[in-house]
């Protein structure tokens, strides 16, 4: 793995391309240039015929520079940094900052790859590589270009760790608006490779990335949590602010309305795991048996009538028998009027 450092002082991890993958790339573009080479001369020896042997060889010359030398520059140029062979290997070159190549640095690379490549069969182009610390061959040198790979390994996310138990909620006042981007970066660097540093060297540095985040807070450390797990606490506080924001976002933008708490402790209706009761179904009503003439009342036990809503007797019915025993005025009308 090869450190570079852009302009914007940004390290890069970068992995630079070693002989036998590079040896494989010029291959198979040189074996490409020289078909299409032999191609291009054939169809020049066929259409030059008339001309004198001068001419002649000056289009194969032509030719041999224009299709070993000018088209791979132009190919690197317009694809930033990619042949066909290395398009085929997985590589890329780039500048020494990372940055995409352009056709000043094509045009040096392929100017020398001329004498280390092609004139010495490629004998200066493998020593200078093999000397290189990055595997960089004299082209790569003075035009200021490296050739990394491009398809490499997915590294396993880095694991944050949580902070202990008895810290959680504890940094729930702390104001971490004033903390930059670049600490958050460093913290979170720093704890996922603690486990791999000098313990005493791992503690100096955890001191002083507590410090700063001190000094952006506001408030001080607590003495008597050891930095790595104030770190530790304090992102993990960072994540909760930022997961409840988007939390709140995601429900302001779908138009719903947070849930709220139930008075009592109760949990409120909406919320996961607390579902209302069912409905209750509405009570049927009461049905009242038929009167029939001459048979018992409804509730079995006096000579009262039935019991009706709310406790209240039930009006006779048109039809029934009258008791004789009633006077006439307390008998209930039955509608008709007697014949005078």
């Amino acid at each position: 793995m090869s450190e570079l450092v852009t302009g914007e002082a940004v390290a890069l991890e970068l992995r630079p391309a070693r002989l036998p993958s590079r040896a494989l790339a010029v291959l198979l573009d040189l074996v490409v240039a020289v078909i299409a080479y032999l191609v291009v001369t054939i169809g020049l020896v066929a259409s030059t015929a008339s001309l004198d042997e001068a001419a002649q060889v000056a289009l194969s010359i032509a030719a041999f520079v224009l299709l070993l030398v000018g088209v791979p520059i132009a190919v690197e140029t317009l694809s930033h940094g990619r042949s066909l062979g290395k398009v085929a290997c997985g590589l890329r070159v780039v500048r020494d900052d990372g940055g995409p190549i352009r056709f000043r640095h094509a045009l040096v690379r392929g100017g020398i790859g001329v004498i280390e490549i092609l004139m010495t069969f490629g004998v200066i182009a493998c020593i200078a590589s093999l000397v290189s610390a990055r595997g960089r061959r004299l082209g790569d040198v003075f035009a200021g270009t490296l050739v990394v790979r491009e398809r490499v390994p997915v590294a396993r996310t880095a694991f944050v760790p949580p902070p202990p138990p008895w810290l959680a909620g504890r940094f729930a006042e702390l104001d971490l608006s004033a903390v930059p981007d670049g600490l958050w970066l460093a913290i979170r660097q720093y704890l996922t490779r603690m486990q791999q540093l000098d313990p005493q060297v791992g503690w100096a540095m955890a001191e002083r990335l507590a410090t700063d985040l001190a000094a952006r807070t506001g408030s001080p450390a607590p003495p008597d949590v050891p930095p790595a797990a104030y770190l530790a606490a304090v992102v993990q506080e960072r994540q909760a602010r930022d997961a409840r924001r988007a939390f709140a976002s995601a429900v302001s933008g779908s138009g719903m309305s947070a849930p709220a708490p139930a008075a009592g402790g109760a949990p409120a209706a909406g919320v996961p795991g607390a579902y209302p009761p069912p409905p209750v179904p509405p009570a049927a009503p009461p049905s009242h048996p038929a009167y029939v003439p001459g048979a018992a009342p409804a509730d079995g036990r006096d000579g009262t009538p039935a019991a009706g809503h709310g406790g209240q007797p039930e009006a006779p019915v048109s039809g029934r028998r009258e008791d004789p025993e009633l006077a006439p005025s307390d008998r209930p009308s039955t509608g008709f009027v007697p014949p005078a």
